[in-house]
């Protein structure tokens, strides 16, 4: 028996939608894993309506040209980092942490969270 992923297989997938929203109220929405296909609307809703239509239209070419159509890859974190550093900045990162009374680990997390959050 053949297994084939059809449409309702691909549109049951967890992708992911990315949307914006521009200056002039309008909504700009894509599927980040599917290249080129997006939509532009005047409301949030009209555009992940649209998106989603889009997607289906996407989809079915792909499957009609027999052309592949990427799947959404779920990533697992493990919440662990591996890193390297001179001995000298190691040695500097110890020692702020210790004045802290934290751990490394604790002192680097903070750092760097508090560096992604602008």
């Amino acid at each position: 028996m053949k297994n084939e992923k059809d449409l309702n297989y691909y549109v049951g997938l967890p992708y992911t939608i990315v949307l914006k929203k521009y200056n002039d109220g309008c909504y700009f929405a894509e599927v980040k894993e599917l290249p080129g296909c997006m939509t532009e609307a005047d409301s949030k809703e009209e555009a992940l309506n649209m998106i989603e239509d889009a997607m289906k239209g996407w989809i079915e070419l792909a499957l009609k040209d027999g052309q592949p159509v990427p799947e959404p890859v779920e990533e697992n974190y493990s919440g662990k980092i591996l890193l390297r550093a001179p001995k000298s900045l190691h040695k500097a990162l110890l020692e702020k942490a210790k004045s802290e009374g934290v751990s490394l680990n604790q002192y680097l997390v903070y750092q760097l969270s508090k560096s992604i959050k602008g």
